[in-house]
């Protein structure tokens, strides 16, 4: 199961339905641009220093971009950018987790719900803001 940065902002957030999630599944996967987002997002060393431990306790496997993955990532954003408003770091996660055939777990079902052959699976945080 690949998961959208999203899950894990809300685990840090405090979301406890979003800890339970990521506890409960043996085999984690990101894409690279979670990864990168994630740590984009941390705010000092520390935060990035809790980003890496927390993707080490998990056991995660950051999958890295390929040819098909930017392949599709790019077809992806031909289909949806216009319509749908796909903005290409969602592009790249979508495509990784169609290309490994993966599931997708978000609570950010907008951003990908167009996505045709997209195995999508919606978490629901307790407290979205």
């Amino acid at each position: 199961m690949i998961f959208d940065t999203d899950i894990f902002v809300w685990h840090f957030r405090g979301d406890f339905g979003a800890t339970k999630l990521l506890n409960q599944v043996d085999d984690i996967h990101i894409s690279i641009m979670s990864y990168m987002e994630l740590m984009q997002g941390a705010r000092s060393k520390q935060e990035a220093q809790n980003i890496r431990l927390l993707l080490r306790q998990l056991s995660c496997d950051i999958l890295p971009l390929t040819e098909n993955i930017g392949y599709r990532a790019a077809i992806y954003i031909e289909d949806y950018a216009l319509s749908h408003g796909l903005r290409a770091g969602d592009a790249i996660i979508a495509a990784t987790a169609f290309e490994n055939g993966l599931p997708l777990y978000t609570s950010n079902e907008k951003h990908f719900k167009m996505v045709q052959g997209l195995d999508l699976r919606v978490f629901h945080p307790a407290n979205k803001r």
